[in-house]
């Protein structure tokens, strides 16, 4: 030790020396005087390659620093190298040493995080900063001393990385395989968080001891392969890493279907890993930290070469790796702090030195340099070999990691991941923004383990392994489902069911063999163990590994376990009694039509006669006469077109069109409402006591439902009373309870899932019915430990068996109708009335053909009499109106109705409203009678064929004063203001 201390600071003289005439020589006339700053360097076992090759690349950062750019610096960093033995005490030792009785400034290492925390307390006491190239354990950040700078890469930077892998390829499982101590476990809590959060578990932890045996490697090896996980994450340093990996290809963990993945802690030194070893790795994935090949890196790495294999010419293709780069940064950002301190303060103040002892930490000095050159050390930033060099926090900042897939003796690139983009083909260093992805497609082609170009699944069913407990119920009260029979005589267990034969061929649909025992969820005594979620929850416990059983798919147990696709129907639906009600109701004969349709039809029906009057009041006889007379014409020829039971004989063509389009509407509605209702009084005799849950909860009815299932609780956060159920165990208990009625001690209605009601109903089909579903569930489903890989495998076997024969013959053998049921009841709807929705179409073609030939009539009508309308322009509307009103009241004695019986009318007199009309062959008049006190001013108007002409005045009509009408000629009207 003290020969190799004495090697170490004659070299570190002699480069000072060196350093200190080159600078003379360069600024020979203003010659620069150099401060020597002591710096300590601890690294494990200086006679290893490693130890050489870091060593290498900090003398060549200073000697970069100092005669490049730098050459006229007033300072010189002089290093003093230690060696820890690979100890944690010869490290802190080591430490103790340097500032204790060397005063160095600042500390390059150690190399390990075990002894990193004991040389940062001894910096924090004495001010002294301390900076690692190689402690990347995660723990060291809590420690947050403000003299610890840590110049590589935290260990939890790369577990979001390494989840993106696992998302990517859809591995629900992997098993991390960490060496047993500070460093290996210092990542698996933030490994485990990262990978819960793209829903892959964690099931085993397998734990290396550091120095572990042959043997142990073989036994730890050995329990894995008797697992169903093929995933493995390898976390631990090359000389343990190598071990194990040269075990798991001699025990064919290195075949086909295994997946390996590497943290940076092994692909970071895999540069500077013997070829034997990697050819044990063949096909593995790793992460490492990436680095740039730059100009100026392949530059270092040319001179590097030539520096080094000049000084250890026995070592040959000698390569750098990432550590040896952070050690490069870490000296070159060391020198730079130092250099912008200056060249004052570099001593230490004495602590109260009680003692001689050189091993006394009381008698530590504080560097009076230490608190600046901290600050120096965070604000440096420059662009270093690893890529941008600066410390947040005294921590170097992740950026990128390199995908990388060990091939022959080296390995390949496949794809790179940012914390921006996520996982990149290709890396884009200018432009990092982008939604971030997992998707395979962003990583390269893969030779995975045994040469194989297929993905793995990440699981296998183990041939040696154990046999998979499934767990069925017992005394479930529907042995058709599952039934478990004990056979004493040779003490075995017998399980049958539809449940078991679903299971039974779903497994044998996948394309491997699993094997499979069926354990009963029942006590010593064979009695049923719990409920169905108790029985679920064992699966969570891990007491079985599967329930075959008809357990219901619900949202509080998908929290703890994974269900497979629904085998059966979803819902849960209520069966109730049935009861005649036809007896029962004297107004039966409303039913068939809701209110809307009756409303509407009445109105066509006015709507309709109303039209076929119009139409047909000028020209038919049957439709004249006094004002009641023609309203009780209108309804009845309206509502005797029902039962087509119209007297009148319509003439008209217009009316003859609305009656044809009418009658046809009658038809289907009398036809439909005679089939409904002949429906409601034989068919539709049954109806049940109760058709929602709502009735029950009113009228304090009792409920049942089966024992152990999860409708109590269903029910009573539905609002119902908990006093108010009763549970029941068989079908036949539940047809005891039904029969006699809440009021007798059983129940008003029974409430289960789908499956349960329809084979209760194959039974009782005649006495009861179902109603529903008046809850909405997902079915049933099989039981399977969270993140099982057989969930997804058996879930399309579900639905392999559904599409064949399998589920239809389980159903025929076990849900057969049994007695006078043929079939299951159907469900019964609240409601058989027709409604307007049904015949809205053909109201609107009745209301469009009579509102047509009421509009055609009308133009006619006006067209013919617009004379009329014109000779009493100047008076009033309403009188205008009542003219025309007049005229419509008349016969239209151009109709050939009239023609054919022209003289069969005489002395026909009608009242419309106060005017008197009386018709005669000879003379028809619109004059109201005269008043009697006097006559009006306004002249009278007589209408003849040739126009309408001034009729004679005051004057010339004193002889006609005693007569009560006014003489006409034939075809005249006379009009009388």
């Amino acid at each position: 030790m003290t020969k190799r201390k004495l090697t170490d600071l004659v070299s570190s003289f002699v480069l000072f020396v060196s350093l200190s005439i080159n600078s003379l020589a360069m600024g020979h006339k203003s010659p620069n005087i150099t401060i020597a700053v002591e710096v300590g360097v601890i690294l494990d076992d200086l006679d290893s390659l490693s130890a050489k090759v870091w060593l290498s690349c900090i003398n060549m950062a200073l000697s970069d620093f100092y005669i490049g750019s730098h050459a006229s610096s007033f300072t010189r960093v002089v290093l003093n190298v230690r060696d820890s033995e690979e100890d944690t005490v010869d490290a802190a030792a080591a430490a103790l040493d340097l500032i204790k009785n060397t005063q160095v400034q600042a500390i390059l290492g150690p190399k390990s995080s075990m002894q990193a925390k004991f040389v940062i307390d001894l910096g924090n006491k004495a001010q002294v900063p301390i900076i690692s190239f190689s402690a990347t354990d995660p723990s060291l950040t809590s420690i947050r001393s403000p003299y610890f700078y840590r110049a590589a890469q935290n260990d939890s930077s790369q577990v979001k990385a390494i989840s993106a892998i696992i998302q990517a390829f859809g591995w629900r499982e992997a098993v991390p395989i960490y060496v047993d101590n500070e460093y290996g476990e210092g990542i698996i809590p933030y490994l485990v968080d990262a990978l819960q959060e793209v829903e892959a578990r964690v099931p085993y932890r397998s734990v290396i001891p550091p120095e572990a045996t042959e043997d142990q490697l073989d036994a730890e090896l050995s329990k894995l392969m008797t697992m169903q996980t093929r995933v493995f994450i390898v976390h631990m340093l090359p000389s343990l890493g190598s071990r194990l990996f040269a075990k798991a290809r001699e025990k064919g963990m290195m075949d086909e279907g295994y997946v390996w993945i590497m943290t940076n802690g092994l692909t970071n030194l895999l540069s500077t890993t013997n070829a034997s070893v990697i050819n044990s790795m063949q096909g593995a994935l790793g992460v490492r930290t990436y680095v740039p090949r730059t100009e100026e890196y392949i530059n270092f790495r040319n001179r590097w070469k030539r520096q080094f294999q000049k000084k250890n010419p026995t070592i040959i293709d000698a390569e750098l790796d990432v550590p040896s780069l952070w050690a490069y940064d870490a000296a070159f950002a060391l020198a730079m702090a130092v250099e912008i301190v200056g060249t004052t303060n570099f001593g230490f103040k004495k602590a109260n030195a009680s003692t001689n002892s050189s091993n006394d930490l009381g008698s530590i000095g504080i560097s009076q340099n230490g608190p600046e050159l901290c600050k120096s050390l965070s604000g440096t930033k420059f662009r270093g070999l690893s890529g941008d060099f600066s410390f947040v926090d005294g921590q170097l900042q992740a950026s990128v990691f390199e995908m990388v897939n060990v091939l022959g003796d080296a390995t390949k690139t496949i794809g790179f991941w940012t914390p921006q983009s996520g996982l990149v083909k290709k890396l884009n260093l200018i432009t990092t923004s982008g939604p971030y992805s997992t998707s395979k497609s962003n990583v390269g082609p893969i030779i995975w383990p045994g040469d194989s170009t297929s993905v793995p699944k990440g699981w296998e069913i183990p041939t040696n392994g154990k046999r998979l407990r499934v767990g069925v119920p017992v005394e479930n009260g529907y042995p058709q489902f599952v039934k478990v029979v004990y056979d004493s005589s040779t003490n075995t267990i017998h399980v049958a069911g539809y449940v078991i034969d679903i299971f039974n061929a779903a497994m044998g649909k996948l394309k491997y063999n699993v094997a499979y025992d069926f354990i009963p969820f029942a006590n010593p005594d064979g009695t049923s163990a719990g409920t169905y979620d108790d029985l679920v929850h064992q699966v969570f416990l891990g007491n079985f590994d599967a329930v075959a059983a008809d357990a219901t798919i619900r949202a509080n147990r998908s929290l703890y376990v994974d269900f497979t696709l629904p085998y059966t129907e979803s819902g849960v639906v209520m069966v109730v009694p049935t009861k005649d009600r036809k007896s029962k109701s004297a107004w039966i004969f409303l039913k068939p039509l809701t209110l809307n349709l009756w409303l509407t039809s009445a109105f066509f029906f006015v709507f309709v006669g109303s039209v076929v009057w119009v139409l047909e009041h000028r020209i038919n006889d049957e439709f004249r006469g006094p004002p009641a007379h023609q309203v009780g014409t209108v309804f009845w020829f309206s509502f005797s077109t029902m039962v087509f039971a119209q007297r009148e004989r319509v003439i008209g063509n217009l009316a003859r069109s609305v009656e044809i389009v009418w009658m046809f509407v009658v038809l289907i509605l009398t036809q439909s409402y005679t089939a409904s209702l002949t429906s409601l009084l034989t068919s539709q005799e049954l109806q049940p006591t109760f058709t929602n849950i709502l009735d029950l909860i009113n009228n304090k009815e009792y409920i049942g439902y089966k024992n152990g299932s999860f409708v109590r609780d269903l029910l009573i956060d539905r609002g119902v009373d908990p006093s108010k159920l009763r549970p029941y165990t068989s079908r036949e208990e539940c047809d005891v309870f039904l029969t006699n009625g809440s009021a007798k001690g059983g129940i008003a209605a029974a409430i289960d899932e789908t499956p349960n009601i329809r084979l209760f109903l194959a039974k009782y089909c005649k006495k009861y019915t179902m109603i529903g579903p008046i809850f909405r569930t997902d079915g049933f489903g099989f039981v399977f430990p969270k993140g099982s890989p057989l969930v997804p495998d058996v879930s399309r076997a579900i639905l392999v068996v559904n599409e064949g024969n399998d589920t239809t013959d389980a159903e025929n053998k076990w849900f057969a109708p049994e007695g006078t049921c043929s079939d299951t009841s159907p469900t019964i709807s609240d409601s058989n009335s027709l409604g307007l929705d049904s015949f809205w179409s053909l109201f609107l073609i009745v209301g469009v053909s009579a509102s047509l030939a009421l509009l055609i009539f009308t133009v006619s009508f006006f067209n013919r009499h617009w004379h009329v309308f014109t000779a009493t322009r100047g008076d009033s509307v309403w009188r205008r109106f009542m003219v025309m009103l007049r005229t419509f009241d008349q016969r239209d004695l151009s109709s050939h109705t009239f023609r054919k019986s022209s003289g069969s009318r005489d002395g026909e007199t009608y009242n419309f409203g106060a005017t008197a009309v009386e018709d005669s062959p000879n003379s028809y008049s619109t004059c109201p009678p005269s008043p009697a006190s006097g006559h009006s001013d306004h002249p009278e108007i007589l209408i003849t064929a040739e126009g309408a002409h001034p009729r004679m005045g005051e004057q010339n009509r004193s002889k006609a004063q005693t007569s009560d009408t006014v003489p006409q000629q034939p075809g005249e009207i006379l009009l009388t203001p």
